[in-house]
């Protein structure tokens, strides 16, 4: 008796462990190599809101498009990007249907789908996206970071945030063998040092910074003052 019920027990959790996806039953792996205007994309999870908000309200414009996954559900998405276009001298939009990236905006994904930067007649597009839950997400960071792999590569820079779990940690990974300069917040700063700790342990980051230095060096990155694997000096 006592094993018909631990065998129930077991079955019972396993049902509850949600599959994890990979980046591939969304979107195929497909690196760019060709040289393209700059584009900023950033992951985060718990506590991402109120580090995005700190970024942002230090950015100032004269900045490439920049494009958030950030783990939180459907009905406060539209509410944290009214605060962060409230608190930022840029222009932030909630992404609902396919958008062209302009400069000086930021595009932050909705709560229940994954966003996908596409390259189309020489300008940049991103698309909401529907799927399995990558990474056991929806919107997922690999899949935003993936896409940027493949449309961007090398003229990516790319940021993970603090956050529970791994998301991002393989497209980041694609990035950085690609050649793009990745940055992962500290530790010290983190609420949640998951996805941050996995990108570095797989050797995805170039760089670890504290919350405060990252607008910084989103700047410096928009101004050519630092530069990705291979690109000229």
């Amino acid at each position: 008796m006592a094993l018909q019920k631990d065998d129930k027990k077991q079955d019972i959790l396993s049902r509850q462990v949600e599959q994890k996806y990979h980046p591939d039953t969304i979107l195929p792996k497909n690196p760019c190599q060709l040289s393209r205007d700059k584009l900023v994309v950033i992951g985060s999870s718990t506590g991402g809101t109120e580090a995005l908000n700190k970024i942002f309200s230090a950015l100032p414009t004269g900045l490439p498009p920049i494009v958030v996954v950030q783990h939180i559900p459907k009905l406060f998405s539209a509410s944290l990007v009214a605060r962060l276009d409230a608190h930022s001298k840029i222009s932030v939009f909630e992404v609902n249907t396919k958008t062209q990236l302009q400069h000086d905006c930021a595009y932050v994904a909705n709560g229940d789908a994954h966003i996908v930067i596409s390259h189309e007649g020489g300008k940049y597009y991103v698309t909401p996206r529907n799927g399995n839950r990558v990474s056991r997400h929806r919107p997922s960071v690999d899949v935003l970071f993936r896409s940027a792999n493949n449309v961007s590569g090398r003229n990516t820079l790319a940021i993970i945030l603090t956050g529970m779990g791994d998301d991002g940690m393989i497209g980041m990974k694609e990035l950085f063998d690609n050649g793009a300069y990745t940055i992962a917040q500290d530790e010290a700063t983190c609420v949640v040092f998951g996805m941050p700790k996995k990108a570095i342990e797989v050797g995805a980051v170039r760089e670890i910074l504290p919350l405060q230095q990252i607008a910084p060096r989103i700047v410096d990155y928009a101004h050519n003052k630092i530069r990705n694997i291979g690109e000229k000096t």
